[in-house]
């Protein structure tokens, strides 16, 4: 009897563990999964060619350092920037025009990469592809807060879980979209940029032939009365700057992580597995974390997980004083990475899910949008900040700690903010 009580434990258990990415699917309503499916496909074509594109710039093109800079400035800006551009639009025309148009938006950038080679060229290309994410990402995420919403209250996945998977199909494409890019690198980059091209007809054909065309929600409505009042929801605006720390922290993957990674080995070269653990890791483990903290609520979680990011920071601060080198001196750097992610896998989700509580599921393009472009902002600022500390902090010994506890800072404001903006949010 006791061994037939432990084999069923370990059973149940196994029950609990095993709730994998292909049954959260087929849990889905199916048209949370043509958005999640969606958002993987995105990111497969759009990281088959963004990571190679300064290369090309360079040597294709001829561009020089400082104008590289400026033409991913400005796609940086053209996405993050324009966001609430597109999130309104999803309001007042719907949800699958926004993102057919955009979807159309970045095929146009992509042939525009393939095919032009001046500078007015490449800059019209760059912010067709930056402008295309700013209509079709707010429209996705607002949709899923919809239909995740109608599929919780007849029982299905809640809103958090749903939030979750989609998650998982954005770094599934974020990993297989720079495998598929340097394949294709082999024939030459327009062969790249046309197949990811193909791939976003392939979306709008999916589109047209799946998504619900329903009109939308204030159509007719102008545009300054959605943006008033997302502007004067106090709370949600303060809850968007304190989400703004999450995007800082993970933007040093781009400006910290590679410079630590450079003073560690001598050189970049292995820079790639640090993005690969992390995106093997969220696609492995974030269904199974948010499944596991259901019954924690948000009060708890988000603070948790911000507190995570900041902890991240710190891991590295600690060692970089000691000048580790080779192998040994990786391990920081990828302890970095995956407690980072782990903050932010029990973050997001949740705060995805808050969104349309504190929208009172109105205008949720705009609330969407409006919080991607004030992390856009946040992701300026912060980093102009950590760059000008690492430009006169010392380069040894504590010093070279410094603009890792300057980061760290970023995600602990964002901690301490969440927890008394979650418990207002919860008395309303």
């Amino acid at each position: 009897m006791g061994e037939q009580r432990v084999t069923a434990g370990a059973d149940d258990r196994h029950k609990r563990w095993r709730l994998s990415f292909i049954e959260e699917m087929r849990r889905s309503t199916p048209a949370i999964r043509l958005l999640v499916l969606t958002q993987l496909t995105f990111n497969v074509g759009f990281f088959m060619v963004l990571p190679y594109l300064s290369v090309h710039l360079t040597d294709d093109v001829g561009l020089g350092a400082a104008m590289v800079g400026v033409v991913l400035g400005i796609r940086t800006f053209s996405q993050q920037g324009l966001f609430f551009v597109g999130g309104t639009l999803a309001d007042r025309w719907g949800i699958r025009p926004v993102i057919l148009i955009g979807c159309v938006v970045r095929v146009l950038g992509f042939v525009g990469f393939a095919f032009v080679d001046s500078m007015a060229g490449v800059l019209t290309a760059t912010v067709l592809v930056g402008f295309a994410a700013a209509l079709f990402s707010p429209a996705v995420e607002s949709a899923i807060a919809v239909e995740a919403g109608k599929s919780e209250r007849d029982g299905g996945p809640t809103r958090v879980q749903t939030f979750a998977l989609l998650s998982v199909c954005g770094q599934i494409g974020s990993l297989a979209g720079p495998l598929i890019g340097s394949l294709l690198l082999l024939i030459d980059f327009q062969s790249a940029c046309l197949a990811a091209a193909g791939i976003f007809v392939a979306v709008v054909v999916a589109h047209l032939r799946w998504l619900p065309n329903q009109p939308g929600e204030h159509r007719g409505e102008s545009w300054l009365s959605g943006w008033n009042e997302v502007v004067r929801n106090k709370l949600f605006v303060l809850f968007a700057l304190a989400m703004s720390a999450q995007l800082i922290a993970y933007n040093q993957l781009y400006l910290l992580l590679p410079l630590e990674v450079e003073r560690a080995w001598g050189s970049q070269s292995v820079l790639g597995w640090y993005f690969a653990i992390s995106a093997v890791f969220v696609v492995a483990t974030q269904l199974l974390i948010t499944r596991k903290l259901r019954r924690l609520s948000f009060q708890v979680v988000l603070p948790v997980g911000f507190a995570i990011m900041a902890v991240s920071f710190v891991a590295v601060a600690m060692t970089v004083p000691l000048e580790l080198h080779g192998v040994v001196a990786l391990i920081p750097a990828a302890v970095f990475v995956v407690l980072l992610a782990l903050g932010q896998m029990i973050a997001v989700p949740p705060a995805r899910d808050l969104v349309p509580r504190l929208a009172a599921d109105r205008r949720l393009g705009s609330y969407f949008g409006f919080m991607a472009s004030v992390g856009g902002v946040g992701v300026l600022i912060g980093s102009a900040v950590i760059g000008a500390v690492i430009d006169v902090a010392p380069e040894t010994g504590w010093g070279a700690a410094i603009p890792w506890l300057v980061g760290a800072l970023f995600p602990l404001a964002g901690a301490m903010g969440l927890r008394l903006l979650s418990a207002n949010v919860a008395r309303e």
